[in-house]
């Protein structure tokens, strides 16, 4: 019997309770699930590749998951996937315009190679809307992103806040 490889892909930056949430519960529907943190071009990252590695990792170990692997990638998610074994992708849901986004994703990855199902994850009802981007918009404001985020990242957001400078003060 072949093993059910997963890909969980994306930004992460930063990760939050969100997609640790999604990590939880997508190892439970794969031999291995491969956390494949990526650069999207079309976002302004607040952190570098490495660093968003190293979070990731760091993020991941303490959810004490034997099977989660984390892996940087910078290549098109089918191809990435085949490389890694994968035949499942794993994709967090947390609104209807994520759906609409992913259901469109999803079929374009289909055509790309149809041996690769995607498989959606609801987020959890009280993580719904945590999203990385609105995550680092509050900390740039000055706002709490403590119920968003573990307490490593939080202070990991907080230094690059404070390196980088607030945006407002109201």
């Amino acid at each position: 019997m072949s093993q059910r490889i997963g890909i969980y892909p994306g930004t992460f930056d930063p990760i939050t309770l969100g997609h640790a949430d999604i990590i939880r519960r997508g190892s439970k529907l794969v031999d291995k699930l491969i956390i494949g943190v990526t650069t999207n071009p079309s976002k302004n990252p607040m952190f570098g590749t490495d660093e968003r590695l190293a979070m990731v990792e760091r993020e991941v170990a303490t959810l004490g998951l034997d099977n989660v692997e984390v892996v940087g990638f910078n290549a098109l998610l089918v191809k990435f996937a085949r490389k890694q074994g994968a035949n499942v992708l794993i994709r967090g849901l947390r609104a209807v315009a994520d759906f609409e986004y992913e259901y469109q994703m999803a079929g374009m990855n289909q055509q790309l190679d149809h041996s690769i199902e995607t498989v959606f994850l609801m987020a959890d009802v009280s993580l719904q809307p945590i999203a990385s981007k609105l995550v680092k918009e509050i900390a740039l404001f000055g706002g709490d992103i403590t119920p968003f985020v573990s307490k490593a990242v939080c202070e990991d957001v907080i230094a690059r806040v404070e390196q980088k400078g607030r945006l407002g003060d109201y």
